[in-house]
């Protein structure tokens, strides 16, 4: 939860993800307030704002977006020790960021 306006949320959170210093897709769709960013072999990562009472409510979702070779990242990302725990905690800082004002 952010309680700053759902537009502004969007918009920062916007350009954050396109900021970063990684080759990746993005694809915003302002209407349904989503952002995904996908890059590498499977990673795809799509955020969510919506109007919360409190003021804008963030999702996160990591998909696996592999058009080859699926099967091999669950079994790949068993490797990486904490990922699960690392993405829970850069989401955040990811909402922390975006509670600061401007």
């Amino acid at each position: 939860m952010v309680a700053r306006p759902p537009a502004e949320v969007f918009e920062r959170l916007r350009l954050m993800l396109g900021g970063g210093g990684h080759p990746m897709r993005m694809e915003v769709d302002r209407e349904r307030g989503c952002v995904a960013v996908q890059g590498g072999w499977w990673y795809r990562g799509e955020y969510r704002v919506t109007a919360d009472p409190a003021g804008a409510r963030v999702e996160h979702r990591v998909v696996n977006a592999a058009s080859w070779g699926r099967w091999g990242v669950p079994l790949a990302n068993r490797f990486f020790f904490g990922f699960r725990k690392e993405v829970t905690r850069g989401f955040g800082r990811l909402l922390a960021e975006l509670s600061t004002p401007e």
